[in-house]
């Protein structure tokens, strides 16, 4: 074998002793061709005061770049100082002084707040000078995910128009931001690109730089002006939910990607020139130490040495802000226990002090509540810690408001809102926004053709190409034969949302169909186009049945579709407590097919069973719409000719248990089952002995925090109870009722035999179906607008009120009456999703859910489910009144 399990441990350690300092071939051969707490009684005192001071601001002009707007703050020597990117230019700050000395107090206010697109409507910007707003996750024109091109068009026109309407001497206008972080993923059509785990893997930062190009050109015809990318993250725990946004667990291939990407969106010396027509603003994210927070938690604490959070999570900052990014989004994570968002030390002191950032700093979404001493709707903190933009979605209005009382009052001083207003200007400037016009009349604009275009998805097919990984090729199984008979199988073998994985279409990346993707290729779309090229066949199995037996089974399987924290694993077993594609597998290996695994993933996961059923295994990560790039390398000739070699490299190490994190290259004891730099080719010989099944978790219980029932199964930890007068039974499988035969439940087929449970509720005395377990906390689901999902089927009308409840146990649940939202028609599946914030309404402490899901009724009431699960938001939820 031409590479050991670990891809040779030692010689890694050796290679790698430098990994802080050193970054892949790709990354170093390009690197060297460019070098040369307020309480409302406080609040209407506040205001009180406010009413005496002048409406509008001195007309002085705002300090020059080289002026101190604060004391320099010490920083440890770990954090580098960054050679000027050219933003802040002389004819540029002159321009802006003279717009700021026309502006009043509330419209410099005004531009440091953003407000989410489902909050707010362009009437409104006519009112409120903000300066930015932001389509959110799962924001879209009139709360339509699948909204049209031209209504998002339509939508950044609106938006634009209506901020120059604000009475005014100066017309400034509106910042669209979106979440484009592997491509222009909101718009049905455009190019989704691998996720930035598949990029890192790839290797190719010229590639990159491309994508950033397609990207921001897709983006632009839309109207958008600004891109929340590229994330930069080092993701150390890759049990984190964004561990797939990060290039790398190495911080020298996050800092050889950062610039690049910078300058694919913004185009090559945009700042320092101004960003031209087809490019558009970045934003380096999230400042700072998200990926290395204790136990992976997103929004978690990183505990360690100022030196260690500068020297490995800093890494992809300064390439970015040398490329000129013009703007940084801080986190919402910790560093030793302090919110990194309210952190002047970090935010002033090193990012613009010490490192010269020039751009402006946004928050995350309403990251500023989660400040000590904050509420969600006044934080003068932020702004005093160095913040110049409040992402404020949904409270905008009353953070503008407030945010305008602070600084009349002078707990906000006028240098510190000068300093952030002039650095927004001076991003809107070098942005093009003065001279770009309304979007509709922008020279790219509503030029469809780009969207989804041949060159574009030929980028991102290359990527998908390059990124793949071989981890195994037991007896030269790949490259297949072109002519053979293939059978393609497996949950990802015809699922374009789930090989795109979260942040495609809506926020979680869920609910979408094959429909969305009208420029996308599934994976089976594209064997099957490489099949017929060459005379043979791919047939699409569901569950691996098949009427012919095949040459050889290409099971795709993986990981389902999330985004942020609901990604967060307490461990990296694959399916812990499930069978399901192992068994797969194994069936078809029993009876004599051959079979290739396609592993999709947002990061490495403990396989070892599925590997050593698999002749071949390939990590093929989050590959975006590109299906056929899968094929271009897995599928050869008719004479088994290779038609592309497998390139991809690991930059994540691959777990020899699920519990083995932080697993990091370069760390002491580092013993992974796959090296950082692992990867086979086709010259390699392929074999990889039988891996150790222990996993590693022995019997202790994974808690799912968020799916409840799912594949026709209570998901464990949590139980299911029957409850009436007479007390409560226990179970799942087969028939069971309450103690009094107030409740029935027995199986029922939704999709698949006996996937779903019927419940009939019999009308004699109350009934009560509970799932209940060990309390968790649902604090950050609930930030996050999550909903609480149930797939149902009504199987006779409704005769009654109809009681979904979540509380701490079974007693304490507290209802809501949902009969009105179950508006499907009798024997049709449908899903209704209640928000989490009404039942914080109804009373609900979501820190403490340990009944997350409680159904009652009085009434006679027949309905089935087949799905119980927090799910995301995607404009569907409601709250019954």
């Amino acid at each position: 074998m031409s590479l050991s399990i670990t891809g040779s441990v030692a010689a890694a350690e050796t290679a790698l002793s430098q990994v802080k300092t050193e970054a892949r071939p790709g990354a170093v051969k390009l690197a060297a061709k460019k070098k040369n707490s307020r309480k409302s009684t406080r609040k209407s005192s506040k205001r009180k005061a406010a009413k005496k001071a002048p409406k509008t601001g001195a007309a002085k002009a705002a300090p020059p770049r080289s002026a101190k707007v604060d004391a320099i703050i010490p920083v440890d020597p770990a954090w580098p100082v960054v050679p000027d990117a050219g933003i802040a230019d002389a004819a540029t700050e002159a321009r802006i002084t003279e717009i700021m000395s026309q502006m009043t107090i509330e419209e410099k206010v005004g531009q440091t707040v953003q407000a989410d697109i489902n909050f707010i409507t362009p009437e409104e910007l006519k009112t409120y000078p903000l300066g930015s707003i932001l389509a959110g996750g799962n924001s879209s024109p009139g709360q339509n995910e699948r909204a049209t091109p031209d209504q998002w068009l339509q939508l950044a026109d609106d938006y634009w128009r209506a901020s120059l309407e604000y009475p005014s001497k100066v017309k400034i206008p509106v910042l669209f931001g979106i979440d484009a972080v592997h491509g222009h993923s909101n718009l049905v059509g455009a190019v989704v690109f691998p996720h930035n785990v598949g990029l890192g893997a790839a290797d190719n930062p010229e590639l990159i730089r491309r994508i950033g190009a397609a990207t921001a050109r897709e983006m632009a015809v839309a109207g958008v002006d600004w891109t929340f990318a590229p994330t930069v993250a080092v993701a150390r725990d890759k049990r984190w939910g964004r561990a797939y946004e990060a290039y790398s667990e190495n911080p020298a291939d996050v800092a050889a990607y950062s610039g690049i990407m910078v300058e694919g969106l913004q185009g090559v010396d945009g700042a320092r020139t101004g960003i031209k027509p087809g490019h558009i603003m970045s934003t380096a994210k999230h400042f700072l130490g998200d990926g290395g927070t204790t136990g992976g938690k997103d929004q978690g604490d990183a505990e360690m040495s100022e030196a260690d959070l500068a020297r490995i999570h800093n890494a992809g900052y300064p390439p970015a802000i040398e490329a000129g990014t013009l703007s940084v989004m801080i986190s919402f994570s910790s560093w030793n226990g302090q919110k990194i968002s309210g952190n002047k030390k970090i935010i002033t002191g090193a990012l613009k002090q010490r490192m010269g950032f020039d751009g402006f700093v946004v928050t995350d979404w309403n990251a500023h509540r989660q400040i000590p001493g904050c509420e969600q709707d006044d934080c003068p903190q932020a702004i005093n810690a160095g913040v110049d933009m409040y992402m404020a979605p949904d409270t905008w209005k009353a953070v503008y408001e407030n945010l305008l009382v602070d600084v009349k009052s002078g707990e906000v001083p006028m240098a510190r809102l000068d300093d952030a207003v002039r650095r927004i200007l001076r991003a809107k400037i070098k942005g093009g926004l003065f001279e770009l016009g309304a979007p509709k009349d922008r020279a790219l604009s509503g030029q469809w053709h780009v969207l989804g275009s041949a060159d574009h998805r030929a980028i991102a097919r290359q990527a998908v190409r390059e990124s793949l990984v071989l981890m195994k090729n037991s007896n030269r199984v790949l490259p297949l034969r072109g002519s053979d008979h293939i059978l393609v199988t497996g949950s990802g073998a015809h699922d374009i949302g789930k090989q795109s994985g979260g942040w495609t279409i809506t926020w979680q990346g869920t609910g979408n169909s094959r429909e969305d993707f009208p420029n996308g290729q599934s994976i089976w779309e594209g064997i099957a186009e490489a099949t017929e090229r060459f005379g043979g066949m791919a047939s699409l199995s569901d569950g691996g049945v098949y009427k012919e037996k095949p040459d050889v089974a290409v099971v795709v399987i993986g990981e389902d579709p999330y985004a942020e924290f609901q990604g967060d694993r307490p461990n990296l077993d694959y399916q812990p407590g499930e069978t399901t594609d192992l068994a797969l597998i194994r069936k078809l290996k029993d009876a004599g097919i051959p079979v290739v695994t396609v592993f999709l993933s947002g990061r490495p996961m403990w396989t070892n069973p599925e590997i050593n059923a698999s002749d071949a295994f390939v990590a093929a990560w989050l590959p975006g719409t590109e299906g056929g790039g899968i094929a271009d390398v897995l599928v050869g000739d008719s004479d088994k000719r290779p038609r592309n070699d497998f390139r991809g490299k690991l930059t994540f190490s691959w777990p020899k248990t699920a519990t083995q994190q932080p697993l990091n290259v370069g760390t002491m004891g580092y013993d992974p089952q796959f090296a950082y730099g692992y990867g086979l080719t086709y010259a390699s010989d392929g074999y990889v002995p039988v891996l150790p099944e222990e996993s590693g978790l022995g019997d202790e219980a994974v808690v799912n925090v968020d799916t409840y029932f799912a594949a026709g199964r209570i998901k464990a930890p949590w139980t299911l109870n029957l409850v009436d007068a007479s007390g409560s039974a226990s179970g799942d499988q087969g028939v069971f009722s309450s103690p009094g035969g107030a409740v029935a439940q027995s199986a029922v087929d939704a999709g698949q035999q006996e996937a779903g449970r019927s419940l009939v509720f019999t009308g004699k005395g109350r009934g009560q179906a509970v799932i209940s377990g060990d309390a968790v906390d649902l604090s950050r689901q609930t930030t996050g607008k999550m909903t609480l999902g149930v797939t149902y089927r009504l199987d006779a009308p409704v005769t009654g009120p109809v009681l979904l409840g979540m509380g701490a146990d079974a007693v304490s649940t507290r209802p809501i009456n949902i009969a009105s939202a179950l508006t499907a028609p009798v024997g049709a599946w449908a899903t209704v999703k209640i928000t989490l914030d009404c039942f914080v309404a109804a009373g609900v402490d979501v820190s403490k859910v340990g009944a997350p899901f409680s159904l009652t009724s009085d009434s006679p009431l027949s309905i089935s489910y087949s799905s119980i699960m927090l799910a995301s938001d995607e404009g569907d939820a409601t709250c019954p009144k």
